[in-house]
């Protein structure tokens, strides 16, 4: 009867050092995910800034001035201007 006694307990320390590395490891899991959920946050915060940045440095008008200032460049005289149809347009 003290044989199978000591195995039970044997068999129960076990189990319980096996529940308590199971959760020791979930919980390390769960704070990992919460990290990286935060880390997507934050980077989706600074893609937003990032395109708002870029459609405020394409702007039309200030390519435009860009090119008249810096680069000297210009619009040419529409009588200089010529369309050329596109390949295969009727």
């Amino acid at each position: 009867m003290t044989r199978l006694n000591l195995m039970l307990l044997a068999v129960l320390i076990a189990c319980a050092l096996g529940l308590v590395n199971s959760q020791h490891q979930a919980r390390k899991l769960f704070t990992s995910l919460e990290e990286e959920s935060e880390r997507a946050r934050q980077l989706e915060v600074e893609f937003g800034q990032l395109q708002l940045e870029q459609s405020t440095w394409a702007m039309h008008a200030r390519i435009e001035k860009i090119a008249g200032q810096t680069l000297r460049m210009r619009a040419p005289d529409a009588r200089r201007i010529q369309l050329v149809p596109a390949e295969g347009a009727q």
